[in-house]
């Protein structure tokens, strides 16, 4: 199933967000959501799959951040991440890993970004201390994993985003080693820009009759 938005006049409030997270977003001056914040944050609320075609600039990061926040619990979280977001780059791991943080605050959201080109021994520090949201680049994070720095196991939504960047850089197995260390029952959103074939064939194989989304 494919779907546009059509409601103009919708509003954070309406979208079913916490209202820790609706003053947030007041605080941070969004009076009101984007396109592809109307269609999708309901959607993953729900817990459904999603394939979202939006481009950068179109408000996406805050479109899966608010759904992933909105699922924390209160309370003690444990130290193993319930979420995991894979970029294709070192500047969207620390974009995204920002985002999150601004948006999280109220909840005290726990963030860690992982990426090459940096010591490895400060993210896996950081790590261990306990994080809820995990922003990686895909070969961070399957080296992290192998050292047993980051656990998979408790990963409830997994995001892809910018996914036909990824494979443009080659991540595709990495991708697909990570999925797999990561539940079945997941939450699985992927994000790109375009549409080509092995998009399709990754959705298709990893995701659960997604609701797809074209902005």
């Amino acid at each position: 199933m494919t779907s546009e938005p059509d409601d103009a006049n919708a509003s954070f409030a309406s979208l079913g967000l916490r209202p820790e997270l609706l003053g947030v977003l007041s605080d941070l001056g969004y009076e009101e959501p984007t396109p592809i914040q109307s269609a999708t944050i309901p959607v993953l609320i729900e817990g459904r799959d999603l394939l979202g075609q939006a481009a950068t600039g179109t408000g996406k990061t805050a479109a899966f951040a608010l759904p992933i926040l909105e699922h924390l619990a209160a309370g003690d979280r444990g130290k193993s991440p319930t979420s995991l977001v894979l970029v294709p780059t070192r500047e969207l791991a620390l974009q995204v890993s920002q985002a999150f943080h601004g948006y999280g605050r109220a909840q005290g959201a726990r963030l860690v970004a992982v990426y090459g080109g940096a010591p490895a021994r400060h993210q896996v520090d950081a790590l261990r201390r306990g994080v809820d949201v995990v922003v990686a680049t895909p070969g961070r994070a399957l080296d992290l994993s192998a050292r047993g720095a980051l656990v998979l196991d408790s990963i409830r939504t997994l995001v892809l985003d910018e996914a036909d960047e990824m494979l443009d850089m080659g991540f595709i197995e990495d991708i697909e080693s990570i999925i797999a260390l990561t539940p079945t029952s997941r939450q699985t959103v992927l994000f790109s820009a375009t549409m080509p074939k092995r998009i399709d064939k990754l959705a298709s194989k990893h995701l659960r009759d997604p609701q797809r989304i074209s902005i």
